[in-house]
């Protein structure tokens, strides 16, 4: 019995509710600050060179465990 009121309480009103979704994100997005080009140019060039770094990083590390397995283990 209890199931049919709870679902009552909790339901959406339906009409006009997308409309509403969407005027509300424009309207937030209107509030966010936006970063400048050169502030989205700088901040991606940092990502690159960080991520190629420690891709490298990560390759020389990776190398020098296969050559240690292959000596050590596998004797080749």
């Amino acid at each position: 019995m209890a199931k049919p009121a709870a679902r009552q309480a909790g339901a959406v009103k339906r009409s006009g509710s997308r409309f509403k979704f969407f005027g509300e994100t424009v309207s937030e997005l209107k509030k966010v600050v936006w970063l400048t080009r050169r502030e989205v140019i700088y901040l991606t060039v940092m990502v690159l060179v960080v991520a190629g770094a420690f891709g490298v990083i990560l390759g020389v590390i990776d190398y020098g465990f296969t050559r240690l397995i292959d000596d050590i283990f596998l004797g080749r």
